[in-house]
């Protein structure tokens, strides 16, 4: 068989995959085509699609507008380029998988004077995709609406969030209304479908769990 005429992946299995350009690699990923589509078109339009998006704001929505690809390719699609993601573009983000990583992101406000609630937004595979202060003064309940702390994990893409705040007191002691603060950013996730993974109270080098 010809190099002109060889298929992406027996010219992968072949030469490796240094001897294939970007659209046969999209090719050997994609495998087939699809209604008004053959393989190769449907690579182009990909290719299209990441370079006028980006690779990391590409969704799966985007994916299943080409042509010719149906739910279960776009399913395929997608996941390996979030695969590819998660393990090569996003490794210089930190992995927040345990309280005592998620208070190093807070060190900006364990000694403020005010009450600052930080918003932390992780991935699928619990990197952090942004750290925000979403409100700054005392915390009560009616200041810290699920309704923005949601916005901004929604305009994220977040799979779950971590929030926290500082005591300027120094004491970390769970008061009543961080608790209501955590049951009403609980229940708001589970019906938004974006899980609270804590809420962590910072003071000085202490912390505590308001979950």
């Amino acid at each position: 068989m010809s190099a002109i005429t060889e298929m992406p992946r027996e010219k992968l299995s072949k030469k490796g995959a240094a001897a294939l350009s970007d659209i046969e690699l999209l090719q050997a990923v994609i495998g087939s085509g699809g209604k008004g589509n053959d393989f190769k078109q449907i690579a182009r339009n990909l290719n299209t699609l990441i370079q006028k998006l980006g690779a990391d704001n590409l969704t799966l929505e985007d994916v299943r507008s080409i042509r010719g690809v149906g739910e279960a390719k776009a399913a395929v699609i997608f996941a390996a380029l979030e695969f590819w993601r998660r393990k090569l573009t996003k490794q210089s983000a930190p992995l927040i998988d345990s309280p005592e990583k998620a208070v190093t992101e807070f060190a900006h406000i364990k000694n403020k004077k005010q009450e600052h609630f930080v918003l932390l937004t992780l991935d699928g595979a619990r990197r952090l995709i942004n750290n925000r202060v979403v409100s700054i003064g005392t915390l009560m309940y009616s200041l810290v609406h699920p309704r923005e702390v949601f916005s901004y994990a929604i305009e994220d893409r977040a799979a779950s969030i971590i929030v926290g705040h500082n005591h300027p007191s120094g004491f970390v002691d769970i008061s009543d209304d961080d608790r209501v603060v955590t049951r009403r950013l609980r229940e708001a996730g589970e019906i938004i479908g974006i899980r609270l993974d804590d809420h962590i109270i910072v003071a000085g080098d202490d912390f505590a769990s308001a979950y």
